[in-house]
């Protein structure tokens, strides 16, 4: 009888494993991906990176392009006067947070899963370092190394990192990105910065080390030129075709340029006083701006609007008497080119990088013409006008007259004018890449501007130096915040962030 029975028995089990074979195949929906594919991962985040009107708005345009005086705005944009606004201080810190340190390393712990630690694997590195320079040089110190973890280490409350600390391991990061990528990869269409080009990536990759080194030059001028000179040696970008861009379709919703779908919906922002002001004989004056009122690009047209005017008069912190702005619509704006919903969005470009390496020139960082560096960055500032925004192309004859004219470069001059010219471009150049413009003049104390003084001033008439942590950080990641902001200092919006001491 027992025979009889276990005999049973494992004719059940047998038949209960069999049974169990095709029962794990029955409840598989054959319509969906057990995982998404990396190509589709890397496009969302390439155009998570680019961004939304959210933080386009927020804190590109209505906090750090009025800051550093690119754009004046006489209503309610709280940066033009210094005037704190929670949720617009917080919106790069929400929009990385929630959603693009969570894409990158989702994307590479599926590389890695998939033993793919080559070319794919440094490009999303480099992404990640993209994400996390934009959030530090805005915050200080902040979630890096722990961050985007919850699905994957179950890291719920992640500590903050120095941003000494998360600078040393960027540029580790990207030497190390650069040298795993060996060919093209198979991304190709699904890469909407490069098309899968490995050559324009390591250049990148290069250039981004350079723009992070040059972030160093006031705390660490030796680190600084070391990785500069490294990045330089590496291969940076090399013409107006290495662009570092985002390149938006046809305006579909998920798609848009975020600037773009800013200008669409607010057409209140003007060109600042301080801009214009620097743009005496340059030909690019008339592609990048035109009159509010009927869109005039004659030169005699093209009027900046001072930042600090209002709707009404009123007595600043001084005691001066500031009219009101009055009709805004005699005032320049941002060319109908650059208010595209399809135009790229601009990470890094060429002109940047020669402008750098007229500093690091200057700085007897590298060999090589500072002057020679200088002409080659203003001539591919105005020629890619015309590639990225599809503006009326700029003259080589015209460009050279600038060159020897009003844009004649300070061959002679001490390095602090030398280096105030080459920043001066620099500033022009980052015209709507307004992350960069905003760090880059903290980092170099240039161009020069004059803060307003309004009395209605969040920061007493001082210069918003960095943006506030979200106020749900110090009480659901209380204990990491409160360490960050011992060591960083006050959660304020006049406590620089590290390298700007």
């Amino acid at each position: 009888m027992k025979k009889i029975l276990i005999t049973f028995l494992a004719l059940g089990v047998l038949a209960s494993c069999e049974f169990d074979k095709g029962f794990e195949e029955m409840n598989v929906n054959p319509n969906s991906a057990a995982q998404v594919g990396v190509a589709t991962k890397i496009t969302k985040l390439q155009t998570d990176i680019s961004g939304s009107r959210y933080e386009n708005w927020r804190n590109s345009l209505i906090y750090s392009s009025t800051i550093v005086q690119h754009h004046a705005e006489n209503n309610w944009w709280a940066g033009d006067t210094y005037n704190r606004n929670d949720d617009w201080s917080f919106a790069q810190w929400n929009q990385a947070y929630g959603g693009m340190v969570k894409g990158v390393q989702d994307i590479i712990a599926q590389l890695e899963s998939e033993g793919d630690s080559g070319t794919h694997m440094g490009m999303a590195r480099i992404m990640r370092v993209f994400i996390f320079h934009r959030v530090t040089d805005l915050y200080g110190d902040c979630p890096y190394s722990e961050a985007g973890q919850g699905y994957i280490s179950g890291i719920l409350t992640p500590k903050y990192d120095s941003q000494q600390d998360i600078y040393m391991d960027m540029l580790k990061e990207l030497e190390e990105a650069v040298a795993q990528i060996s060919g093209d990869g198979a991304l190709g269409g699904a890469d909407v910065i490069f098309g899968g080009s490995a050559a324009k990536w390591k250049a990148f990759g290069n250039s981004m080390m350079l723009r992070l080194a040059m972030r160093l030059t006031q705390v660490d001028a030796a680190t600084a030129q070391a990785w500069a000179v490294k990045a330089i040696g590496g291969g940076t970008m090399t013409s107006n075709d290495h662009i570092a861009s985002v390149k938006h379709g046809d305006g579909s919703s998920g798609r848009r340029n975020g600037h773009g779908e800013v200008f669409l919906v607010d057409q209140g922002s003007r060109i600042s006083t301080s801009f214009m002001s620097r743009m005496n004989g340059d030909p690019s004056k008339t592609r990048l701006f035109m009159r509010a009122g009927d869109k005039s690009q004659a030169v005699a047209d093209l009027v900046g609007m001072k930042n600090g005017l209002k709707n009404d008069p009123y007595t600043d912190l001084d005691g001066n008497a500031i009219p009101a702005a009055g009709d805004t619509s005699v005032y320049a704006m941002a060319a109908t080119e650059l208010q595209s919903l399809t135009a790229p969005m601009v990470l890094q470009t060429y002109a940047e990088v020669e402008f750098l390496k007229a500093e690091a020139a200057i700085r007897g960082w590298i060999s090589t013409s500072d002057k020679d560096h200088y002409e080659a960055g203003v001539t591919a500032a105005m020629k890619m006008l015309e590639g990225i925004y599809g503006t009326a192309p700029i003259a080589d004859a015209d460009i050279a007259a600038f060159l020897a004219g009003d844009g004649a470069y300070k061959a002679g001059g001490s390095v602090a004018e030398r280096w105030e010219q080459v920043m001066d471009q620099y500033f022009i150049a980052t015209y709507l890449n307004e992350y960069e413009a905003y760090a880059n003049g903290r980092r170099s104390g240039f161009p020069t501007i004059t803060a307003t003084r309004h009395p209605g001033s969040y920061t007493n008439g001082q210069f918003m130096v960095r943006m506030i942590y979200p106020t749900a950080e110090s009480g659901s990641n209380a204990a990491n915040y409160a360490a960050a902001v011992a060591n960083q200092g006050a959660d304020s919006y006049t406590t620089p962030v590290w390298w700007d001491k």
